[in-house]
This record gives structure tokens, sequence and C-alpha cells, in this order.
């Protein structure tokens, strides 16, 4: 069999073929194409398309064109038009549009790892078709009707085609959420095996303990037995918490006096490190006391175990938002590390070390309450410390 040359079948292919780049450049036309649109491929090459076809002086046609080929580019798939008017400017006469009619299909030319790497467009002249319905259809008012009925028709098509994108558009995200929310569960199991792994093992070790040695004191291993089924229940309570926000429970709605909240948060602890405020009076925002209130014994505790002298807490005003800065003098956390503390069971090396009884769940669940609250937390940029900031939405009034 005689070897065949593909690239001259392309050039020979009977209906005008473009192979465009994924930002819309002609990188390949067939002899077709340039006989079509009147222009040679050495001019065409390299020439964004939009440029060398504008769609005539009112842009008749460019929207939908436009439409389509920008949705293959970034769908991946295959985009067939309904009937189009896209007049042409001759190479000879510019400034003139000529009336075009076209039948238009779009297609995506997938790389090895699935990108778009171009878009063949492949375009029918139907004009003929259009001229004809006129020389047979003598009545003028025939003829407008024919092409009225045609136009119709081809815009119902291309409605029916839109919504059809939009439904896959809908899927695709529905798709992606499912994907992700499940990568989430699994990662949730595989944390929360680890996590609780330590605890059971060390409550299974001290009962064997007991039960193999009958001289061994029993009143101590029943204590630190004890000390892991209560690490045990902080795990699955924090757990169940984060289960809660995460499913989207609606949260109680009252009016929460957030300096009212600090500074009985406050006067009930008993820290290590100095605890000094700076609170603007009057500042009030819809939700959970209880969380809210919880919340903010997660970020003072995180910022405790973290400083070496001292920890602030700031609440003022900006705009519409209330904002809380909780800021300790401790070693700070690595900016690559700033959203990885908010991830569930994520503990730093520090943090093990002086806290080993933690959960590492303290910060997720803040973040999460914060969320909840339609409110944000993000550890601020600073050269020294850290700094947790939370900004909640003012109370309307």
């Amino acid at each position: 069999m005689a070897e065949i040359d593909l690239s001259a079948v392309f050039d020979a292919i009977p209906v005008g073929c473009a192979v465009l780049t994924p930002d819309l450049r002609y990188a390949m036309v067939n002899r077709t194409y340039e006989q079509l649109s009147g222009h040679p491929r050495e001019r065409l090459m390299g020439r964004h398309f939009y440029e060398m076809f504008p769609g005539g002086p009112a842009g008749r046609g460019v929207t939908e064109v436009r439409a389509s080929l920008e949705r293959v580019a970034r769908e991946r798939e295959t985009d067939i038009m309904p009937l189009q008017r896209y007049d042409i400017e001759p190479a000879d006469r510019p400034g003139v549009y000529e009336e075009r009619y076209w039948s238009i299909r779009n297609a995506p030319l997938l790389g090895p790892d699935g990108t778009v790497i171009a878009v063949i467009h492949r375009v029918e002249e139907v004009t003929s078709y259009i001229l004809q319905l006129r020389a047979e259809q003598p009545p003028e008012a025939r003829v407008e009707a024919v092409q009225a009925e045609l136009f119709a028709r081809t815009r119902e098509l291309q409605e029916v085609n839109q919504r059809l994108h939009r439904a896959r558009e809908e899927e695709h995200r529905a798709t992606a959420a499912m994907r992700d929310a499940l990568r989430r569960q699994q990662q949730a199991v595989a944390d929360t095996s680890h996590d609780l792994r330590g605890p059971l093992a060390g409550l299974q070790t001290r009962l064997e303990l007991a039960l193999a040695d009958p001289e061994a004191d029993s009143r101590a291993i029943l204590h630190a037995a004890l000390d892991d089924a209560g690490r045990l229940g902080r795990i699955v309570s924090d757990l169940l918490e984060l289960a809660r926000l995460e499913a989207g429970v609606p949260i109680s709605a009252e009016t929460v006096d957030l300096t009212r909240l600090v500074e009985d948060e406050l006067a009930g602890r008993d820290p290590d490190a100095g605890v000094t405020t700076r609170l603007k009076r009057g500042l009030t925002v819809e939700g959970s006391a209880v969380r809210l209130a919880r919340l903010l014994h997660n970020l003072v505790s995180n910022a405790e175990r973290h400083a070496e002298s001292r920890v602030e807490v700031l609440l003022d005003r900006s705009g519409d938002h209330a904002v809380l800065e909780v800021v300790d003098d401790g070693p700070g956390i690595p900016a690559g590390e700033r959203e990885a503390v908010f991830r569930r069971f994520y503990r730093r090396p520090d943090a093990r070390s002086s806290e080993p009884e933690g959960t590492g769940l303290g910060l997720a669940i803040a973040r999460q309450i914060a969320d909840a609250h339609r409110g944000t937390l993000h550890v601020a940029d600073r050269p020294s410390g850290t700094c947790m900031v939370l900004r909640l939405p003012l109370r309307d009034g």
C-alpha cells in the first residue's frame, strides 16, 4: 500500500478547514479555506481569527462564533453551530463586506495529557443555498417568510445548544464538587485513623500490662488509661463538631456582643503567658455565642502554646466588619504553612513537643466556625511571631 501524505489530504479536503492555536491564532489552513476566506495562507498564519474576520461593520455572527471557539478551547468538546451569517471583506475590496452564510463546526485537538493543543475550525459556505431560496421564490413576502423561518429554527437550535452547554457545565461543577468531597472524606478517615491509633494503642498497652503483671501499680495504670480515654473523647468530640460545621448545619442566630464575649472568655483563663487586650466597644455580630467563644478559645489557646512571654488580643472595626487579632511573640509560622495549619490534624513539630496531647483540630474548627458566620480566618504576614486575624460581618443597624 502506497504511503499517504496526510498533509496533502488535509490540503485537498473539499471543506474549509483551519487549525487554530488555543488562543485562536491561525496555525494551518487548507486550500478550500483560503478560497472561502479570500486570503492566502501566508497572510493568515499567526494572525488572530478576529483580526482577519471581524464579522463585518456590525460584527454580525462574531459573538456566536467567538463563544463557540472559546467554549471548545475551554470545555474540550465539539460544538456544531447553527446557520450563521458572517460577512466577509474581500482582500481586493477593503472596507466592503459581502453577505455570507456558513455552516460551522468547531472541535478540540487534545494532547497526550488531555489538554487542548489546537482547535479545528471547519466551515462550509451555504450562501448559494440562501440565494437560491430567494431566486426560486419570486413573491418577496414568501422569500422573507422562508428566511425568517429558517433563521428562527436555527436560533432555536442555538438556544437549545447553549442550554445543553450550561447543563454540562453544571454537571462538571457538581462532579468536581463530589470528587472534592470524596477526597476530603477519604483524607479525614485516614487522618482520624492515624490520630486515634496513638491513644488506642496506649490504652491497650496499659490494660495488657495490668493483666500481665499482678504487682503493677494499678492506680497509676488506671490514671494513664483515663488520660488516654480522655484524649480519645476530645478527638471524637472535635470530629463531631467539624462534621456538623462541614455539613452546614444551621447555626443559632442571636445578637452577640463581641467585645463582651472576648472579655468573658479571657476572664476565665489562667494563662502562663501574659495576655494584654485592646478592645473597641459596641461591636455586635449575628451568630452563635457558644461557637464564637469556642473559636476565640482555640485561637488564644494556640497563641499561649507558642508564645514566649506575651499574647495580645485586639478587637477593632474595619468598614462593616469586626476584626479580631490574636498575636503571640513565638517563633511564628513560615509562609508556606500558613494555610496548612487550618487542616485537620496538622501539627507543626514545635506544637507536638509543647503539647503532645493536642488533637490538631483546634484551628480547623476555628476556620469552619468563621466560615459558618460568613467570616474569614487567616494568618497575617508579619516579621516575627504569629497573628491570627478573624473578620466577621457586623450586625446591621
